[in-house]
């Protein structure tokens, strides 16, 4: 059984210190009644993005598939030493590897319903620490860390102090990627990419008003 949940946001239309005036928006998430019940649905989704985030390239070589080891090192009589068929053989020194590790897709399979009910938990327990901004980012002419970082002072957030900012834009800009790609505290997303890590990671939570517009889009209920 679900029940609705309404969260209400405050949001910043003007970022300057001297003049702040704030609107709100509302998004309504179907939140599941038993908390025991959406925390294992979060741990399922956990589960599953690390497993496929796996990139399964560990490989050994069988004694196929190392050169050399065609010819028979010795005869197979009349040596005093123990048969051999080639130097390639798992029990030598620079033999193949028996049932060693091989190159793997992993893959898991998880419903939509499951997925976007675990999302939909989390933007909830998070949302005391999400703050929505009108415009944030728009006036960079170039790329600057230096203005992105003085930017997020004037709403509040000082990234020295801040751990694991999550910053969900409404698309893809390359001047925003830029000017916060060298601040190892904040990662950049779109609404389309939200998952499961980013938001548990997150301490704090800045969304842009357009992608707050499209979170709604997808997870409203």
């Amino acid at each position: 059984m679900t029940i609705k949940k309404k969260l209400t946001y405050i949001i910043k239309t003007n970022i300057n210190k001297d003049k702040n005036t704030e609107n709100s928006s509302e998004l309504y998430l179907n939140i599941g009644k038993n908390c025991n019940q959406n925390m294992y649905l979060i741990h399922k989704v956990l589960k599953q993005q690390l497993k496929i985030s796996r990139r399964g390239t560990a490989n050994t070589k069988t004694r196929s598939e190392i050169r050399g080891g065609g010819k028979k090192p010795w005869k197979q009589k009349g040596t005093g030493r123990a048969r051999a068929g080639s130097i390639r053989s798992p029990l030598w020194r620079g033999g193949g590897v028996i049932f060693g590790p091989k190159n793997k897709i992993y893959q898991s399979k998880i419903n939509k319903k499951e997925k976007q009910i675990a999302i939909q938990t989390l933007i909830y327990n998070k949302f005391s620490n999400t703050l929505v901004i009108d415009k944030l980012l728009n006036n960079l002419s170039q790329p600057s860390t230096k203005h992105a970082i003085q930017e997020l002072k004037n709403i509040g957030i000082n990234i020295n102090r801040e751990n694991n900012i999550l910053l969900i834009i409404a698309k893809r800009n390359t001047k925003i990627y830029l000017s916060v790609r060298n601040l190892k505290n904040i990662e950049l997303i779109t609404p389309d990419h939200l998952n499961i890590i980013s938001l548990l990671k997150a301490k704090k939570i800045l969304i842009t008003y357009d992608a707050l517009n499209i979170i709604k889009n997808l997870y409203n209920d």
